[in-house]
Protein backbone atom coordinates (compact mmCIF):
# COMPACT_ATOMS: atom_id res chain seq x y z
CA UNK A 1 0.00 0.00 0.00
CA UNK A 2 2.94 2.11 0.93
CA UNK A 3 4.70 1.30 -2.50
CA UNK A 4 1.28 2.64 -4.23
CA UNK A 5 1.48 5.54 -2.41
CA UNK A 6 4.83 6.39 -3.36
CA UNK A 7 4.27 5.28 -7.05
CA UNK A 8 1.06 8.00 -7.00
CA UNK A 9 3.35 10.34 -5.64
CA UNK A 10 5.76 10.53 -8.19
CA UNK A 11 3.79 10.39 -11.24
CA UNK A 12 2.17 13.44 -9.47
CA UNK A 13 5.14 15.24 -9.39
CA UNK A 14 6.27 14.43 -12.65
CA UNK A 15 3.21 15.52 -14.43
CA UNK A 16 3.55 19.05 -11.98
CA UNK A 17 6.93 19.46 -13.29
CA UNK A 18 5.91 19.17 -17.08
CA UNK A 19 3.12 20.57 -16.67
CA UNK A 20 5.27 23.92 -14.93
CA UNK A 21 8.21 23.34 -17.82
CA UNK A 22 5.54 23.61 -20.60
CA UNK A 23 4.12 26.94 -18.96
CA UNK A 24 7.18 28.25 -18.69
CA UNK A 25 8.06 27.32 -22.66
CA UNK A 26 5.03 28.81 -23.70
CA UNK A 27 5.76 31.97 -21.86
CA UNK A 28 8.99 32.56 -23.54
CA UNK A 29 6.90 32.27 -26.50
CA UNK A 30 4.57 35.17 -26.26
CA UNK A 31 5.49 38.57 -26.88
CA UNK A 32 4.02 41.24 -23.90
CA UNK A 33 1.44 42.27 -27.18
CA UNK A 34 0.12 38.90 -27.66
CA UNK A 35 0.15 38.86 -23.59
CA UNK A 36 -2.67 41.95 -23.21
CA UNK A 37 -4.16 40.75 -25.90
CA UNK A 38 -4.76 37.54 -24.34
CA UNK A 39 -5.51 38.91 -21.04
CA UNK A 40 -9.15 37.75 -19.96
CA UNK A 41 -10.54 40.03 -18.11
CA UNK A 42 -12.49 38.28 -15.17
CA UNK A 43 -13.56 41.22 -13.17
CA UNK A 44 -15.91 42.43 -16.28
CA UNK A 45 -17.13 39.30 -16.54
CA UNK A 46 -17.93 38.04 -13.29
CA UNK A 47 -19.80 40.96 -12.48
CA UNK A 48 -21.34 41.63 -16.29
CA UNK A 49 -23.16 38.19 -15.02
CA UNK A 50 -24.26 38.44 -11.69
CA UNK A 51 -24.46 42.12 -12.05
CA UNK A 52 -27.94 44.06 -13.22
CA UNK A 53 -27.70 45.74 -16.98
CA UNK A 54 -30.76 47.72 -19.20
CA UNK A 55 -29.89 44.52 -21.70
CA UNK A 56 -30.05 40.85 -22.07
CA UNK A 57 -27.14 39.25 -23.26
CA UNK A 58 -28.11 35.87 -24.64
CA UNK A 59 -24.72 35.03 -26.56
CA UNK A 60 -22.04 36.08 -28.89
CA UNK A 61 -21.85 34.65 -32.12
CA UNK A 62 -18.33 35.70 -33.85
CA UNK A 63 -18.35 39.45 -33.40
CA UNK A 64 -21.92 39.88 -33.34
CA UNK A 65 -23.16 40.57 -29.76
CA UNK A 66 -26.71 38.53 -29.57
CA UNK A 67 -29.02 40.94 -27.40
CA UNK A 68 -32.57 41.56 -26.00
CA UNK A 69 -32.39 45.61 -26.05
CA UNK A 70 -35.29 46.47 -22.48
CA UNK A 71 -37.17 49.15 -22.09
CA UNK A 72 -35.83 52.32 -20.27
CA UNK A 73 -38.22 54.51 -18.01
CA UNK A 74 -36.87 57.45 -16.60
CA UNK A 75 -38.06 60.51 -15.52
CA UNK A 76 -35.92 63.69 -15.92
CA UNK A 77 -36.48 67.03 -13.77
CA UNK A 78 -35.41 69.16 -16.62
CA UNK A 79 -36.78 67.30 -19.17
CA UNK A 80 -40.09 64.90 -17.95
CA UNK A 81 -40.58 61.60 -19.02
CA UNK A 82 -38.63 59.10 -21.69
CA UNK A 83 -39.11 56.00 -22.79
CA UNK A 84 -37.20 53.85 -24.95
CA UNK A 85 -34.97 50.88 -25.57
CA UNK A 86 -31.39 50.47 -24.39
CA UNK A 87 -30.31 49.64 -27.79
CA UNK A 88 -30.95 53.18 -28.76
CA UNK A 89 -27.90 54.43 -26.81
CA UNK A 90 -25.38 52.52 -28.91
CA UNK A 91 -26.68 53.02 -32.15
CA UNK A 92 -26.30 56.91 -31.40
CA UNK A 93 -22.60 56.65 -29.58
CA UNK A 94 -23.69 55.80 -25.62
CA UNK A 95 -25.98 58.70 -25.56
CA UNK A 96 -29.35 59.35 -26.18
CA UNK A 97 -32.14 61.92 -25.72
CA UNK A 98 -29.33 63.17 -22.97
CA UNK A 99 -29.00 60.06 -21.11
CA UNK A 100 -25.85 57.72 -21.05
CA UNK A 101 -24.71 54.73 -18.39
CA UNK A 102 -22.58 55.52 -16.05
CA UNK A 103 -18.85 54.42 -16.93
CA UNK A 104 -16.24 52.17 -15.04
CA UNK A 105 -15.03 54.38 -11.79
CA UNK A 106 -18.31 56.42 -11.58
CA UNK A 107 -20.48 56.51 -8.21
CA UNK A 108 -23.42 55.71 -10.42
CA UNK A 109 -21.33 53.00 -12.34
CA UNK A 110 -23.37 50.91 -14.92
CA UNK A 111 -26.65 53.34 -14.55
CA UNK A 112 -28.52 55.62 -16.26
CA UNK A 113 -27.42 58.90 -15.69
CA UNK A 114 -27.47 62.63 -17.59
CA UNK A 115 -25.01 65.91 -17.16
CA UNK A 116 -26.39 68.94 -15.38
CA UNK A 117 -25.49 72.30 -16.48
CA UNK A 118 -21.97 72.22 -14.92
CA UNK A 119 -21.44 68.51 -16.17
CA UNK A 120 -21.88 66.76 -13.43
CA UNK A 121 -23.51 63.42 -13.56
CA UNK A 122 -26.79 63.15 -12.10
CA UNK A 123 -29.17 60.44 -11.66
CA UNK A 124 -32.92 60.91 -12.96
CA UNK A 125 -35.91 59.04 -11.14
CA UNK A 126 -35.05 54.83 -13.08
CA UNK A 127 -38.35 52.68 -13.30
CA UNK A 128 -36.68 50.96 -16.29
CA UNK A 129 -37.61 46.91 -17.20
CA UNK A 130 -33.68 45.47 -16.00
CA UNK A 131 -32.31 42.37 -16.46
CA UNK A 132 -33.23 41.62 -12.84
CA UNK A 133 -36.83 43.11 -13.04
CA UNK A 134 -37.75 40.97 -16.40
CA UNK A 135 -36.43 37.68 -14.72
CA UNK A 136 -38.36 38.48 -12.34
CA UNK A 137 -41.59 38.90 -14.11
CA UNK A 138 -40.97 35.71 -16.18
CA UNK A 139 -40.05 33.92 -13.04
CA UNK A 140 -43.05 34.93 -11.18
CA UNK A 141 -45.24 33.92 -13.80
CA UNK A 142 -43.85 30.86 -14.25
CA UNK A 143 -44.70 30.10 -10.72
CA UNK A 144 -48.54 31.60 -10.81
CA UNK A 145 -48.47 29.00 -13.97
CA UNK A 146 -47.17 26.17 -12.03
CA UNK A 147 -49.61 26.76 -9.10
CA UNK A 148 -53.02 27.42 -10.67
CA UNK A 149 -52.63 24.38 -12.67
CA UNK A 150 -51.92 22.88 -9.58
CA UNK A 151 -54.80 24.31 -8.03
CA UNK A 152 -57.03 23.76 -11.60
CA UNK A 153 -56.36 19.94 -10.95
CA UNK A 154 -57.66 20.01 -8.16
CA UNK A 155 -60.76 21.81 -8.54
CA UNK A 156 -61.96 18.93 -11.49
CA UNK A 157 -61.01 15.98 -9.03
CA UNK A 158 -64.36 14.38 -7.92
CA UNK A 159 -65.00 13.51 -4.12
CA UNK A 160 -62.93 10.70 -3.47
CA UNK A 161 -60.96 10.40 -6.55
CA UNK A 162 -57.40 8.65 -6.39
CA UNK A 163 -54.82 10.40 -4.86
CA UNK A 164 -52.96 12.47 -8.10
CA UNK A 165 -49.37 11.20 -9.15
CA UNK A 166 -46.84 12.72 -11.81
CA UNK A 167 -46.04 16.55 -11.55
CA UNK A 168 -49.69 17.25 -9.47
CA UNK A 169 -48.81 14.66 -6.63
CA UNK A 170 -45.21 15.99 -6.12
CA UNK A 171 -46.48 19.49 -6.10
CA UNK A 172 -48.32 17.98 -3.45
CA UNK A 173 -45.94 16.35 -1.57
CA UNK A 174 -43.74 19.92 -1.95
CA UNK A 175 -46.49 21.76 -0.27
CA UNK A 176 -47.41 20.05 2.18
CA UNK A 177 -43.68 18.93 3.35
CA UNK A 178 -43.12 22.77 3.88
CA UNK A 179 -47.01 23.24 5.16
CA UNK A 180 -46.90 20.72 8.09
CA UNK A 181 -43.39 20.40 8.44
CA UNK A 182 -42.14 23.96 8.91
CA UNK A 183 -45.10 26.14 9.09
CA UNK A 184 -47.48 24.54 11.14
CA UNK A 185 -44.69 23.18 13.56
CA UNK A 186 -42.85 26.45 13.73
CA UNK A 187 -45.92 28.99 13.92
CA UNK A 188 -48.19 27.52 16.18
CA UNK A 189 -52.05 27.25 16.72
CA UNK A 190 -52.33 30.32 14.16
CA UNK A 191 -50.13 28.94 11.17
CA UNK A 192 -53.47 29.01 8.82
CA UNK A 193 -52.83 32.75 8.88
CA UNK A 194 -49.29 33.00 7.49
CA UNK A 195 -49.43 29.94 5.44
CA UNK A 196 -50.56 31.78 2.52
CA UNK A 197 -47.51 34.07 2.79
CA UNK A 198 -44.56 31.70 3.76
CA UNK A 199 -45.59 29.28 1.07
CA UNK A 200 -45.47 31.99 -1.37
CA UNK A 201 -42.02 33.38 -0.44
CA UNK A 202 -40.76 29.89 -0.31
CA UNK A 203 -41.80 28.87 -3.73
CA UNK A 204 -40.71 32.59 -5.08
CA UNK A 205 -37.43 32.03 -3.51
CA UNK A 206 -36.91 28.54 -4.87
CA UNK A 207 -37.91 29.19 -8.27
CA UNK A 208 -35.97 31.99 -8.49
CA UNK A 209 -32.77 30.36 -7.16
CA UNK A 210 -33.37 27.14 -9.66
CA UNK A 211 -33.91 29.61 -12.72
CA UNK A 212 -30.55 31.74 -12.00
CA UNK A 213 -28.83 28.24 -12.17
CA UNK A 214 -30.16 27.70 -15.99
CA UNK A 215 -27.09 29.20 -18.34
CA UNK A 216 -29.55 30.18 -21.00
CA UNK A 217 -32.29 32.46 -21.86
CA UNK A 218 -34.60 32.76 -19.99
CA UNK A 219 -32.45 32.09 -16.74
CA UNK A 220 -29.50 33.12 -15.99
CA UNK A 221 -30.24 36.45 -14.03
CA UNK A 222 -28.99 36.54 -10.34
CA UNK A 223 -32.70 37.49 -9.08
CA UNK A 224 -32.00 36.18 -5.30
CA UNK A 225 -28.24 37.38 -5.65
CA UNK A 226 -29.83 40.96 -6.08
CA UNK A 227 -29.48 42.51 -2.80
CA UNK A 228 -33.24 44.68 -3.62
CA UNK A 229 -35.03 41.40 -4.09
CA UNK A 230 -33.92 40.15 -0.76
CA UNK A 231 -34.53 43.12 1.14
CA UNK A 232 -38.16 43.10 -0.04
CA UNK A 233 -38.67 39.65 1.22
CA UNK A 234 -37.21 40.38 4.71
CA UNK A 235 -39.50 43.85 5.20
CA UNK A 236 -42.16 41.18 4.01
CA UNK A 237 -41.02 39.14 7.08
CA UNK A 238 -40.81 42.17 9.35
CA UNK A 239 -43.95 43.35 8.83
CA UNK A 240 -46.04 39.84 9.52
CA UNK A 241 -44.02 39.44 12.47
CA UNK A 242 -44.57 42.89 14.11
CA UNK A 243 -47.94 43.98 12.55
CA UNK A 244 -49.52 40.76 13.90
CA UNK A 245 -47.30 40.27 17.45
CA UNK A 246 -49.54 39.85 20.44
CA UNK A 247 -49.41 42.45 23.14
CA UNK A 248 -47.12 39.57 25.14
CA UNK A 249 -44.66 40.12 22.35
CA UNK A 250 -44.67 43.56 22.89
CA UNK A 251 -44.29 43.47 26.12
CA UNK A 252 -41.48 41.13 26.22
CA UNK A 253 -39.64 43.77 24.13
CA UNK A 254 -40.33 46.55 25.88
CA UNK A 255 -40.44 45.33 29.86
CA UNK A 256 -39.03 41.88 29.33
CA UNK A 257 -38.90 39.18 32.44
CA UNK A 258 -35.34 39.72 33.58
CA UNK A 259 -33.62 41.35 37.11
CA UNK A 260 -34.90 45.37 37.59
CA UNK A 261 -31.40 46.31 37.63
CA UNK A 262 -31.35 45.29 33.56
CA UNK A 263 -34.23 47.36 32.95
CA UNK A 264 -34.18 50.87 35.24
CA UNK A 265 -32.52 53.26 35.22
CA UNK A 266 -30.77 52.44 32.28
CA UNK A 267 -32.97 50.23 29.97
CA UNK A 268 -30.16 47.89 28.86
CA UNK A 269 -32.14 44.47 27.89
CA UNK A 270 -35.45 46.88 26.26
CA UNK A 271 -32.93 48.34 23.89
CA UNK A 272 -31.23 45.10 22.71
CA UNK A 273 -34.79 43.49 22.45
CA UNK A 274 -35.92 46.52 20.41
CA UNK A 275 -32.43 46.75 18.33
CA UNK A 276 -33.39 42.49 18.04
CA UNK A 277 -36.50 43.79 16.14
CA UNK A 278 -34.60 44.91 13.14
CA UNK A 279 -31.20 42.65 13.16
CA UNK A 280 -33.46 39.27 12.77
CA UNK A 281 -34.90 40.55 9.35
CA UNK A 282 -31.41 42.42 8.32
CA UNK A 283 -30.01 38.43 8.79
CA UNK A 284 -32.72 37.38 6.76
CA UNK A 285 -31.84 39.16 3.92
CA UNK A 286 -28.28 39.27 4.34
CA UNK A 287 -28.53 35.29 4.64
CA UNK A 288 -30.09 34.56 0.95
CA UNK A 289 -28.23 37.59 -1.02
CA UNK A 290 -24.87 36.37 0.01
CA UNK A 291 -25.07 32.67 0.00
CA UNK A 292 -26.54 33.00 -3.08
CA UNK A 293 -24.05 35.58 -4.81
CA UNK A 294 -20.94 33.72 -3.58
CA UNK A 295 -22.59 30.14 -5.12
CA UNK A 296 -22.55 31.84 -8.74
CA UNK A 297 -19.19 34.34 -8.39
CA UNK A 298 -17.84 30.46 -7.53
CA UNK A 299 -19.21 28.97 -10.88
CA UNK A 300 -17.97 31.84 -13.20
CA UNK A 301 -14.03 32.08 -11.62
CA UNK A 302 -14.03 28.65 -12.18
CA UNK A 303 -14.92 28.67 -15.38
CA UNK A 304 -13.28 31.37 -16.50
CA UNK A 305 -9.94 29.73 -15.11
CA UNK A 306 -10.22 28.00 -19.14
CA UNK A 307 -9.57 31.29 -20.72
CA UNK A 308 -7.35 32.37 -18.05
CA UNK A 309 -4.84 29.42 -18.63
CA UNK A 310 -5.68 29.30 -22.56
CA UNK A 311 -2.01 31.41 -23.11
CA UNK A 312 -0.43 28.87 -20.69
CA UNK A 313 0.03 26.02 -23.12
CA UNK A 314 -1.63 23.41 -23.90
CA UNK A 315 -0.75 21.15 -20.76
CA UNK A 316 -1.35 23.75 -18.23
CA UNK A 317 -4.40 24.45 -20.49
CA UNK A 318 -5.67 21.12 -20.59
CA UNK A 319 -5.32 20.32 -17.13
CA UNK A 320 -7.20 23.55 -15.72
CA UNK A 321 -9.99 22.73 -18.20
CA UNK A 322 -10.53 19.47 -16.70
CA UNK A 323 -10.32 20.47 -13.46
CA UNK A 324 -12.60 23.58 -14.21
CA UNK A 325 -15.64 21.51 -16.00
CA UNK A 326 -15.37 18.38 -12.72
CA UNK A 327 -15.53 21.69 -10.06
CA UNK A 328 -18.02 23.37 -12.43
CA UNK A 329 -20.08 20.26 -12.12
CA UNK A 330 -19.95 19.57 -8.51
CA UNK A 331 -20.54 23.32 -8.09
CA UNK A 332 -23.63 23.01 -10.10
CA UNK A 333 -25.14 19.98 -8.35
CA UNK A 334 -24.53 22.26 -4.97
CA UNK A 335 -26.11 24.88 -5.69
CA UNK A 336 -28.96 22.81 -6.55
CA UNK A 337 -29.13 22.13 -3.06
CA UNK A 338 -28.42 25.54 -1.81
CA UNK A 339 -31.34 26.54 -3.84
CA UNK A 340 -33.76 24.55 -2.00
CA UNK A 341 -31.60 25.08 1.64
CA UNK A 342 -31.54 28.94 1.17
CA UNK A 343 -35.97 28.74 0.17
CA UNK A 344 -36.40 26.12 3.10
CA UNK A 345 -33.97 28.41 5.35
CA UNK A 346 -35.31 31.76 5.02
CA UNK A 347 -39.44 30.09 5.31
CA UNK A 348 -38.24 28.28 8.58
CA UNK A 349 -36.28 31.45 10.44
CA UNK A 350 -39.56 33.93 9.11
CA UNK A 351 -41.99 31.13 10.21
CA UNK A 352 -39.40 30.95 13.59
CA UNK A 353 -40.05 34.81 14.08
CA UNK A 354 -43.84 35.00 13.13
CA UNK A 355 -44.12 31.99 15.95
CA UNK A 356 -42.21 33.76 18.32
CA UNK A 357 -44.22 37.12 17.91
CA UNK A 358 -47.26 34.94 18.49
CA UNK A 359 -46.77 33.21 21.43
CA UNK A 360 -48.54 34.02 24.46
CA UNK A 361 -51.65 34.53 22.64
CA UNK A 362 -55.16 33.80 23.08
CA UNK A 363 -55.73 31.95 19.89
CA UNK A 364 -57.51 29.09 20.05
CA UNK A 365 -55.79 26.03 18.87
CA UNK A 366 -56.40 25.42 15.03
CA UNK A 367 -57.66 22.22 13.79
CA UNK A 368 -56.68 20.08 11.14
Amino acid sequence: MKQLHNIFTGLLLILGLLIASSAVAQEDDITPQEQKENTVDVKSIVFGHIGDSYEWHITTWGDTHITIPLPVIVYSSNSGWHSFLSSRLEENGGTYEGFSIAPAGSRYEGKIIEHDAAGEEIRPWDISITKVTLSLLINSALLLIIILGVAHWYRKREQGAAAPGGFVGFMEMFIMMIHDDVIKSCVGPNYKKFAPYLLTAFFFIFINNIMGLIPFFPGGANVTGNIAITMVLAICTFLAVNIFGSKHYWKDIFWPDVPWWLKVPIPMMPFIEFFGVFTKPFALMIRLFANMLSGHMAMLVLTCLIFISASMGPALNGTLTVASVLFNIFMNALELLVAFIQAYVFTMLSAVFIGLAQEGGKSEEATE
